[in-house]
């Protein structure tokens, strides 16, 4: 008989084991926990730039002393001190980024001044672009270095 309660009591132990690994609740099925990929973030990088930029139209030198051409962007900008010095924050500025800030409009064609005079390739005259003393008609997308020279310069054909 007590060889009877020794099974039994084992086999109750062991049904009782079995049915709590089973049904207990608290045990989550084994699954991989992965960390979410995330795009490496890139930092811009800082930067402390200086170019110069001239622009003539029928031999006269443009003034950009005027405030409204003065700091408009944190990341490039002229300042009232000396506004033909153009100053670069942040890695990667174009000189399409520079001219976007001010309230004036340059393309390869055409130079609208902040005072609304229109200078345009055609039968007018022509408007050519110099980087570094180089004639360079897509300068817009070239990236401002530091020391870089920027003539744009319209001649009319009627003066």
């Amino acid at each position: 008989m007590q060889k009877i309660v020794v099974v039994s009591f084992m086999t109750i132990v062991l049904v009782l084991v079995a049915a709590f690994i089973l049904f207990d609740k608290s045990q989550t099925p084994k699954t991989s926990i992965k960390t979410p990929t995330s795009t490496p973030f890139i930092q811009e990088e800082k930067v402390n730039i200086n170019a110069s930029f001239t622009i003539v139209t029928d031999n006269i030198t443009r003034s950009f002393k005027a405030e409204k051409y003065h700091n408009r962007s944190s990341n490039v900008y002229i300042e009232s001190v000396d506004s033909t010095i153009v100053h670069v924050k942040k890695s990667g500025i174009t000189w399409d980024d520079f001219f976007k800030t001010l309230p004036m409009k340059l393309t390869k064609d055409c130079l609208i001044t902040g005072d609304g005079e229109t200078f345009c390739v055609g039968a007018n005259g022509t408007l050519k672009f110099y980087l570094n003393n180089i004639e360079t008609p897509n300068f817009l997308d070239k990236e401002i270095r530091d020391g870089d020279k920027l003539l744009i310069n319209f001649n009319s054909f009627f003066i």
